[in-house]
C-alpha cells in the first residue's frame, strides 16, 4: 500500500518536486480475512455444489419463557386500560345504563299488560255486588254444622261412651245411604267425634263419600295408630293422652311389647285439627297455580271514587289473561253468571258452610250443577266487569259470612 504526500513549498513560486513513495507491511489479520472470504467465494459458486436446506430454528418452552409471555400481555392489556381508563368507564356506565333502562321498561309494559290497577267502580254497580252476596248468603245456609272444631259432635252424652273404653273394641259395617252425613253417621252409632270414622276407613276427603259405599264402624270412640320403629306404649300413650291400662284392655294386648306396622285402636283419642281439617276437606288450595300479585287484599280499603275507606270482600290475584282458574276445594258448581261489577263468575258450594266466588273471568269453564274436585280448571283469567286489568277476584263465605280467603288458603 502507498501513500502519496503533497509538500507545499514556502516560496512564492509553486513547483513540485518528485514524489516519496513508501510501503506498510502487510498485517496478518487482514490477509487471513481475504483468504477465508476467497474460500467461501470459491465454494458458493463451485459446480460441485448441488444443494443445501435450511436448519429449523430450535426454541424449546420452557416456564420461564411462558411466564415471560404472560407478563408481557399483561401488562401491555394494564397499560392499555391505563391509558384509556377514562374511555372504558364512560363505555361501561353507557351499557349499564342502556341495559337498566330497558329492563325497567320491559318490566313496566309488562306490569301495565298483566295486572290489574285500582278498581274503579261505579255508584250503580252496588246493586249488583248486594244481590250478589245475598245470593252467596243464601248459599252458605244450607246445612247446618253439628259438631265443633275438634270434631266432637254436638248435645251427645261423652260419659256413656266413654263407660266402654275397658271392654275390647269390635267393628260393623254400614252401607253409605243418599243423604247421609259423617256426623249423621256417628250419631247413629252412638259416637261423639267424626274423627272416629275417618280415622278407621283412612277416608282422605270425607266430601268424596258416596251412597253404596261401605265404612267400618267401631263400638267406641277412637283412631287407628300404626306402630312405628321406636315406639313404646309409654310414649303413644303420653303423645295422645291414652291410658295405659284402657289401651291395653280395648286391644286385648297381653304383652308390652310392640313391633313396627302394627297396628293399635287409641281409645278416646282424635285426629289433630289440621289433620281432621284436610279430611273435611277445609283446606282451601290457591285458585291460581301459576306466578301471580297479590294485587289488593281483604278487608278495608280507601274507596278510589269517594275517597272513603271501604270494604274489599275477597283478595285479587293479578296474572295474564288466559290464566286457568282452578277450585280451591271440591264442590258443586251453583252458579255461573256474568254482572256489571265481576263480569263472568262462578260459585261453587263446598258444603260445611263454605262458598267461593270467581270472579272477572274471561272465560268460565264450568257448568251450574257441575261437582268439581280441589284443583279442577272452571274458567280463565280475565278482566271483564269493572276492572283495569286482568285479574282473579277471589271471595270466601262461611256459615254466610265473609271471610278473610288468607286464613284458609295454603
Amino acid at each position: 500500500m502507498e501513500i502519496i504526500s503533497y509538500v507545499q513549498d514556502d516560496s512564492r513560486s509553486r513547483s513540485f518536486r518528485p514524489l516519496r513513495t513508501f510501503s506498510l507491511p502487510e498485517l496478518p489479520v487482514r490477509h487471513k480475512e481475504r483468504a477465508h472470504a476467497a474460500s467461501i467465494t470459491s465454494n458458493i459458486f463451485s459446480p460441485e455444489l448441488r444443494s443445501f436446506s435450511a436448519q429449523k430454528v430450535k426454541n424449546d418452552f420452557t416456564i420461564h419463557t411462558f411466564f415471560k409471555l404472560v407478563g408481557g400481555a399483561l401488562t401491555q392489556t394494564g397499560s392499555f386500560l391505563a391509558d384509556n381508563a377514562k374511555r372504558l368507564s364512560i363505555i361501561i356506565a353507557a351499557a349499564l345504563a342502556a341495559t337498566s333502562i330497558t329492563y325497567f321498561s320491559i318490566r313496566l309494559v309488562n306490569h301495565q299488560i298483566n295486572h290489574t290497577g285500582p278498581l274503579m267502580l261505579q255508584t250503580d254497580g252496588s246493586a249488583d255486588i248486594e244481590t250478589l252476596n245475598k245470593l252467596m248468603a243464601s248459599f252458605a245456609l244450607e246445612g247446618k254444622l253439628d259438631y265443633d272444631e275438634s270434631g266432637n259432635l254436638l248435645d251427645v252424652d261423652e260419659a256413656a261412651v266413654k263407660a266402654n273404653f275397658t271392654q275390647p273394641v269390635s267393628f260393623q259395617t254400614y252401607k253409605v245411604r243418599q243423604g247421609d252425613t259423617i256426623s249423621g253417621i256417628a250419631k247413629k252409632f252412638g259416637l261423639t267425634n267424626i274423627s272416629t270414622l275417618i280415622s278407621v276407613n283412612d277416608i282422605g276427603n270425607v266430601r268424596q263419600l258416596a251412597a253404596g259405599q261401605k265404612l267400618k264402624i267401631p263400638s267406641i270412640d277412637g283412631i287407628v295408630y300404626t306402630v312405628k320403629k321406636g315406639d313404646s306404649l309409654a310414649s303413644i300413650t303420653g303423645k295422645y293422652k291414652v291410658s295405659l291400662e284402657q289401651l291395653l284392655d280395648v286391644n286385648e294386648l297381653t304383652s308390652e311389647t310392640l313391633t313396627a306396622g302394627q297396628q293399635l285402636f287409641l281409645p278416646g283419642a282424635a285426629m289433630d285439627a289440621a289433620s281432621l281439617r284436610n279430611a273435611m276437606g277445609e283446606l282451601f288450595r290457591m285458585p291460581i297455580s301459576s306466578k301471580f300479585k297479590w294485587s289488593s287484599p281483604y278487608g278495608y280499603r280507601i274507596d278510589p271514587i269517594a275517597g272513603v275507606k271501604s270494604f274489599h270482600t275477597g283478595t285479587d290475584m293479578a296474572c295474564p289473561t288466559g290464566t286457568p282458574i282452578l277450585a280451591a276445594m271440591s264442590g258443586k258448581v251453583t252458579t255461573t253468571g256474568i254482572n256489571r261489577v265481576y263480569g263472568n263468575y262462578v260459585i261453587i258450594d263446598h258444603g260445611n258452610g263454605y262458598q267461593t266466588l270467581y270472579a272477572h273471568m274471561s272465560k268460565i269453564i264450568a257448568s251450574k250443577g257441575q261437582w268439581v274436585s280441589q284443583g279442577t280448571r272452571i274458567g280463565l283469567v280475565g278482566s271483564t266487569g269493572y276492572s283495569t286489568g286482568p285479574h282473579l277476584h277471589f271471595t270466601v263465605y262461611k256459615k254466610g259470612k265473609l271471610i278473610d280467603p288468607m286464613t284458609v288458603l295454603k
